[in-house]
């Protein structure tokens, strides 16, 4: 099934639960655009989450979805507003949400977990979600081992529900590509960090143009919590750190707040600035809706003119 018939919007695209960045209004935006927009509730409590879903519904009147973090000390309690709320579809990280996959199925929710391996999709399909939202380590934040190119058509390939992937994606070509490993449709996060309406701070923005393709690292490898982020002072000595032997408090208490200094102060040297390995093909800030068109468009064109 096409990912936008499964999801009742116009484009086979979802715009990525960025912790912190993924607001009620950016998820409307995406979703005024024909993708669907997102709500991130990693960097939140669940009150602020009932607040962003009742903004997102006062803006836009197409499908949206929040995205949980199963991690989150609130998970139990957001698992129940996105029923209060009547949100239309959930995406989740961080772990395992069969404990609320029936609660959510009897109330319509469409479930759509992100995977990072095999047997985490083989699991998760027994126990009943609608599709997954399958993630290569192309992506920004954080992230598994696997690529993209390997791990889609490996899930595709063991599963039979319909397998969204994710990272490495900025373009109608990738989407392409995407397809062609047995997705119905994508999901994007770093290309729309570069749109008018995201709200980070334009001192990130700026930052994720400059980006080449080497820009980006991976934080954490080491201590099992890998994250991609561009490389800046910050990265730079978390890595040394981590080399030394760190232990983890250490380095938590060093990155303690890093990610809203990037999003809210535009600290691009102290800030943890998440992006995917996509960084180097982004060079404009655009609106939303023509950044899905343009991929939309180039897709097309890109397979009309395929020459095998």
């Amino acid at each position: 099934m096409k990912l936008n018939e499964l999801l009742n919007i116009k484009y086979p695209i979802i715009q990525g639960g960025m912790a912190n960045i993924a607001t009620g209004a950016f998820a409307a935006s995406v979703s005024n655009a024909g993708g669907l927009g997102l709500i991130g509730a990693g960097g939140m409590n669940a009150k602020m989450l009932k607040a962003e879903i009742q903004a997102c519904k006062k803006l836009t009147n197409q499908p949206f979805g929040v995205n949980i973090m199963l991690l989150n000390p609130d998970a139990k309690e957001m698992a129940q507003i996105v029923i209060d709320e009547h949100v239309p579809v959930v995406t989740t990280g961080a772990g395992n949400p069969g404990v609320y996959i029936k609660m959510w199925k009897e109330a319509g929710i469409k479930i759509l977990p992100v995977v990072p391996s095999v047997a985490l999709a083989k699991r998760l399909e027994r126990a009943g979600v609608d599709g997954l939202i399958v993630e290569g380590c192309e992506a920004g934040g954080h992230i598994g081992e696997a690529t993209t190119m390997a791990l889609v058509p490996q899930v595709v390939s063991n599963v039979s529900i319909p397998v969204i992937a994710a990272g490495g994606i900025a373009s109608g070509k990738q989407m392409l590509a995407a397809y062609a490993l047995g997705a119905c449709g994508v999901q994007i996060g770093t290309v729309l960090l570069a749109s008018k309406e995201c709200p980070i701070h334009e001192n990130y923005k700026q930052a994720i143009l400059k980006a080449k393709d080497t820009s980006t690292t991976v934080t954490g490898r080491i201590n099992g919590t890998p994250v991609r982020i561009l490389k800046n002072k910050m990265a730079k000595a978390y890595i040394q750190k981590e080399k030394a032997g760190a232990d983890m408090m250490e380095l938590e208490k060093y990155t303690l707040g890093s990610l809203k200094k990037a999003v809210f102060e535009g600290n691009v040297d102290e800030g943890s600035l998440m992006a995917g390995q996509v960084s180097g093909m982004i060079h404009e800030i655009k609106p939303v809706k023509q950044i899905l068109e343009e991929m939309m468009s180039e897709l097309q064109e890109t397979y009309s003119n395929l020459e095998i």
